[in-house]
């Protein structure tokens, strides 16, 4: 494989590695590009060149995706209140985490949680 398709692979490797959150202690806490260019000793305009022409996406939509994912199976398999979940996948405040969730899905947490 050629150094994009090994970037992306140790890029995914490492941010499925801070999943499944499994207990409401539990915190995500590399949420950015740049933090994931740091762990792997890239520039951050490296790291979202390769994962682009690997995946077609940007870094952030990755991660967004792969946040929004966990949020939905914490919100239907869990009994955690919605500000734990938030503060989980690293959401200092719950409005933060609504606001996401809402923006992402056209529905609210609380309202995701119940359909």
């Amino acid at each position: 494989p050629d150094a994009n398709s090994r970037i992306t692979s140790v890029f995914t490797e490492l941010l499925e590695r801070q999943f499944p959150i499994e207990n409401p202690g539990q915190r995500f806490t590399m949420r950015s590009a740049k933090d994931f260019a740091s762990q792997l000793s890239v520039h951050v305009n490296h790291l979202n060149r390769a994962i682009k022409e690997t995946t077609g996406k940007t870094t952030t939509h990755y991660i967004t995706e792969r946040l929004l994912s966990e949020a939905m199976a914490l919100l239907k398999h869990t009994d955690w209140n919605i500000s734990e979940i938030g503060y989980c996948l690293g959401f200092e405040e719950p409005t933060h985490f609504n606001n996401f969730f809402k923006k992402l899905t056209n529905h609210t947490p609380s309202s995701y949680r119940i359909v």
